[in-house]
């Protein structure tokens, strides 16, 4: 398996293996509050021989009433996708968005989670490819379906009852990866109720990223997520956020840095908030409590 490229890449290295027929290029762009506006953009313009891959569509299952807004499909559902993207074990995938990474990373997550270790996201997304002044297309792309490999990772993925279970454990880290006012619960644009997991501490996903929305250097962000993690090993890290997106940012950006072994909480705030029997931490609750019963 080719896995020269496993965390992000730039423009000229995409550049010099646009017409490689062994590279797959997938446009994930996507909106929160209108999920057809990321398709309409690519349909207007995208990298040429990108495919698009739609949030919902392909990289979630349904949601149910136990789960959070974007739920992780079962492995055997993701390969299928993979193989009607043209995946098999002798390609190279590059991923994109414009937002960061912040989409794109889903993705990447989901390859990885899958066993296909040869997958990057574009450093700066599409409008780092606008920014080069290279070329752009509107086709709808199609690749030849491919037998994808099948090799779930069980390991980088953590479920509802691990983290309840582990709250209180200082050796273990709960990073929150939502804008710090959504963490501290000042404000809740999305979710039914505002706040954190008890214990969670926060570093907003795009924090990993220089204000042009090119990924920060890779010792940069070691020495930053080094404070974080305060001599304790990556793989003790649970990144969440909304609905287990955005978070694989923040995984994404610390394999780029050098790190191994990081977990994702699928569910994240939105499903641990389904239960109100999980405790939370809110604005004007002194100590993380449980929300009352009564009334």
């Amino acid at each position: 398996m080719v896995t020269d490229y496993t965390t992000v890449i730039g423009v000229d290295q995409l550049v010099e293996n646009l017409d490689n027929p062994d590279w797959i290029i997938l446009d994930c762009r996507f909106d929160l509050s209108s999920p057809g506006i990321g398709r309409e953009q690519y349909l207007a313009g995208h990298i040429p021989g990108a495919q698009y891959v739609h949030l919902n569509e392909d990289l979630s299952s349904p949601i149910t009433a136990v789960s959070g807004r974007h739920p992780l499909p079962e492995p055997e559902a993701l390969a299928g996708t993979f193989s009607r993207l043209g995946i098999d074990p002798s390609i190279q995938v590059v991923a994109y968005d414009a937002d960061g990474g912040g989409f794109a990373a889903r993705l990447w997550w989901c390859l990885q989670y899958a066993g296909h270790a040869a997958v990057a996201v574009l450093d700066g997304g599409y409008p780092a490819w606008l920014r080069a002044g290279l070329e752009h297309e509107s086709a709808n792309e199609v690749a030849p379906t491919r037998q994808f490999q099948l090799q779930p990772r069980m390991e980088l993925r953590i479920d509802t009852d691990a983290i309840l279970s582990q709250l209180g454990d200082s050796s273990k880290i709960l990073l929150d990866s939502r804008a710090a006012e959504r963490y501290r619960g000042e404000e809740e644009p999305i979710d039914a109720l505002p706040g954190h997991i008890p214990g969670a501490i926060n570093r907003h996903w795009q924090d990993n990223l220089k204000p042009d929305g090119t990924w920060k250097d890779p010792g940069s962000l070691r020495r930053e997520f080094e404070i974080i993690l305060d001599q304790r090993s990556p793989g003790q890290l649970a990144a969440y956020c909304g609905s287990g997106v955005t978070a694989c940012q923040n995984i994404l950006s610390m394999a780029y840095a050098g790190f191994e072994g990081m977990k994702l909480y699928p569910g994240s705030w939105s499903e641990w908030i389904r239960d109100p029997a999980r405790p939370i931490v809110s604005p004007g609750r002194l100590n993380p409590i449980e929300p009352s019963h009564s009334g």
